[in-house]
């Protein structure tokens, strides 16, 4: 008999070099290098060049990666034409997953079989490239405004900010928003990137793997739960009606957004170093605490004093939503968006491992239908 594990919980879906996590002490790495020392040392390109070759690059070779995502950041002006045929109404990670998937008619030659060739090769940097231009073109297009366009002199968190803002930002924004894209670049064998790995065992071109992967990741069970996050604490609206919110959910086995992950039994890594930025900026900048903060404040006391015992802790979620909505000033719909630009570095890390040993994923079921008869006769 094979039991079943609904999820595939804790089932070994692949060997991987690429991320690690020791869920009990709280640490996230990303090719042996943890977490935090990334954020306070690296940048979003260099890291995406560690994920997606092995190691961190020379001086030579990172210019060289920053000067060739520059030059991938504008798109086909077809895309732009096909976004403003969509309805302005239109989620922004649905327009993302729909501009991916049209992005492989314009690299046909990109194949699995070569993963190494030149030109599959620049698909794939196309691909992280171009993901933060989409992202902020609907953001203006659904708005009845041209996108602002690239800037191939900006670095990519500088470039993605000032075209999804409509302005340059300050260097302090930006250093912040750099360390969430390094935040969000890899999480192992999550169910966005297992569901680029299930495609690319297919063999298809690249950007159908990270079209799955987007589609994958816009539910709220996953990249979604941020934005959820945000609507729970609005729910909540004061400090003081944070315990009997939160014991209400307990009682209803209701979700508490933004509060445990399968992966961690003390606090997620990604969740104390997004909380201390927001903590810095705020003191740094001489900011009036705002009262959504100090609603998430309460509900990670509360929970922690409930739930603690169950290793339920704040996930990266439950402060992205917080960071984006606070202090970019963004709307909601964009923050699973811009998990997935980051993403992007990971999946196709992931994409090229698979591809690298393949073999097609085909699991087994148990069935539990009905036994062998027969059609009746008229």
């Amino acid at each position: 008999m094979i039991d079943y594990i609904p999820g595939l919980a804790g089932v070994p879906a692949t060997e991987s070099s690429i991320s690690s996590i020791d869920g009990k002490r709280g640490i996230l790495a990303y090719r042996g290098y943890p977490i935090a020392e990334l954020v306070k040392y690296s940048s979003f390109e260099e890291t995406a060049l560690l994920l997606l070759h092995g190691n961190l690059p020379s001086e030579v070779e990172l210019g060289d990666f920053k000067n060739l995502l520059q030059k991938h950041y504008r798109v086909k002006s077809n895309i732009r034409t096909m976004m403003w045929s969509l309805p302005s109404a239109g989620h922004p990670m649905n327009v993302l997953q729909m501009a991916i998937a049209s992005m492989a008619t314009f690299y046909p030659g990109a194949k699995a079989a070569s993963p190494d060739s030149t030109v599959t090769q620049n698909a794939l940097t196309h691909i992280v490239s171009t993901m933060a231009t989409l992202v902020s073109m609907w953001a203006h297009i659904r708005r009845g405004y041209d996108p602002v366009p690239p800037n191939t002199s900006m670095g990519y968190a500088k470039n993605f900010l000032t075209m999804l803002l409509g302005e340059v930002p300050d260097d302090n924004i930006v250093k912040l928003f750099d360390a969430c894209l390094i935040l969000h670049a890899e999480h192992t064998i999550n169910a966005s990137t297992f569901s680029a790995m299930v495609t690319a065992s297919t063999l298809p071109n690249p950007f159908a793997a990270i079209s799955a992967a987007v589609g994958t990741l816009g539910g709220p069970l996953h990249g979604g739960a941020n934005e959820d996050v945000l609507h729970m604490l609005d729910a909540i609206g004061d400090v003081k009606n944070v315990r009997d919110y939160i014991e209400n959910c307990l009682k209803n086995k209701q979700v508490i957004w933004g509060m445990g992950h399968r992966e961690y039994s003390v606090k997620d890594p990604r969740a104390t170093i997004l909380q201390k930025m927001i903590e810095d900026y705020i003191k740094n900048n001489n900011i009036t605490l705002s009262k959504r903060f100090e609603v998430a404040l309460e509900v990670e006391r509360i929970c922690e004093e409930l739930l603690s015992a169950k290793g339920v802790y704040p996930n990266v979620d439950f402060y992205s939503g917080i960071l984006y909505a606070e202090i970019l000033k963004l709307p909601a719909d964009q923050f699973t968006p811009i998990f997935a630009v980051a993403r992007s570095a990971g999946w196709l890390a992931h994409w090229r491992e698979q591809v690298s040993h393949n073999r097609i994923f085909r699991p087994t079921q148990i069935y539990t239908g009905v036994e062998f008869r027969d059609y009746p006769k008229k």
